[in-house]
């Protein structure tokens, strides 16, 4: 099913279970329960300012995790960020969760639309005392939501901001299609900016940035020596600087391809946090990428972007907009969606770095003056 076929029949796939009447008029404060993994945060965006649209005159606060926060401190459709911060397990857990209970009385929410999926989202929105609470009836929270929104299977099968989007549009209200955008805060470009005067990186340097890492496992990610490939041909043909992003975690992999470079790229991998991540790549002029949450702030920052799918499924998780071209190869077994390989992964080690190349030189060509 195309994008806009599906935009026409999400109600079909979807409906509302209510047992109460929602006064739209009477909704000014709303609470949205952000997902806590970056990408699916991004993804997200598109029906969070459908929420702005739909309810211009209340006040919009995201319940997010610190890790996602940088993607919606400085967007315009959110008044405020409420800090999730929990942490431990056992009595800490509780402590925590009673104080976000607290917090979400304390400012007498009318409305809970819960993008994440957890039963803790609805219980803790129900708990903190929110009249009216909305989301996908997953993990038995049901009789937690005054309005659950019952899924068609179709709909795990279609992109993953139409599924954030049906949930609004369960409800029979507007909410169109869009792609996702971030918005970055000026502490975050500042940041970003000093960092890479630090290293000598000029206002005038076309960087290119590349994510060879993915948290998911090693299924998603194309092989170190094929990233570092990329890099020195942008440095080559382009005169590229070449800036290896990721997280601590991914360390060793960005270590791998900076020794496997013939051109000594700057290595911020686990160097920075989200905020001053997002600040270095809407300062990039071109990206290149595994499927991973960098992959979509890239994208929805409007930087000309190449990912590279595998194992995952590029029907639910393309990076979206204008300035984006997907490389992947049609094996039998893709998308497995499986951590890691269990056979040749043949869907990655087939696409090689001049295919790559090319595609670049095709989006920068359409895109990059």
């Amino acid at each position: 099913m195309n994008k806009t076929n599906w935009a026409e029949n999400s109600k079909e796939m979807t409906e509302t279970r209510s047992r109460k009447w929602l006064d739209h008029a009477a909704v000014k404060r709303i609470l949205i329960r952000a997902t806590n993994w970056v990408g699916d945060a991004v993804m997200s965006l598109p029906a969070l300012e459908a929420v702005s649209d739909i309810f211009p005159d209340a006040a919009i606060t995201v319940f997010a995790k610190p890790w996602v926060v940088p993607i919606y401190k400085a967007h315009p459709g959110v008044d405020h960020v409420l800090v999730y911060h929990k942490d431990g397990r056992g009595v800490k857990n509780l402590k925590t969760m009673m104080r976000a209970i607290i917090e979400i009385r304390r400012q007498r929410f009318d409305l809970a639309i819960l993008f994440q999926n957890a039963f803790e989202a609805a219980l803790l929105s129900y708990l903190g005392g929110v009249k009216f609470r909305l989301g996908y009836n997953t993990d038995g929270r049901g009789l937690l939501l005054t309005h659950a929104v019952m899924r068609d299977s179709r709909i795990l099968n279609i992109h993953q901001t139409e599924y954030y989007l049906s949930i609004l549009r369960a409800m029979g209200w507007e909410a169109r299609s869009r792609n996702p955008r971030i918005t970055v805060s000026r502490e975050d470009i500042k940041t970003a900016g000093e960092l890479l005067e630090s290293l000598h990186v000029q206002r005038e340097d076309f960087l290119v940035g590349l994510s060879p890492g993915a948290i998911y496992g090693g299924a998603k990610r194309w092989p170190e020596e094929r990233f570092a490939r990329i890099g020195d041909l942008a440095a080559e043909n382009w005169g590229a600087k070449i800036i290896i992003m990721g997280t601590p975690k991914e360390q060793e992999i960005a270590q791998g391809v900076c020794e496997m470079m013939t051109r000594k790229p700057i290595n911020l991998c686990g160097k920075t946090n989200l905020g001053r991540a997002i600040g270095v790549i809407s300062l990039c002029r071109f990206f290149v990428t595994n499927d991973s949450g960098l992959m979509h702030i890239a994208a929805a920052l409007g930087i000309p972007t190449v990912a590279i799918f595998g194992s995952t499924d590029a029907v639910t998780t393309s990076p979206k907009g204008p300035r984006t071209r997907i490389v992947r190869r049609e094996v039998e077994c893709s998308p497995c969606l499986k951590k890691e390989c269990p056979t040749d992964h043949r869907c990655m080690l087939s696409i090689d770095p001049e295919e790559v190349w090319r595609e670049m030189n095709v989006l920068r060509g359409e895109h990059v003056p």
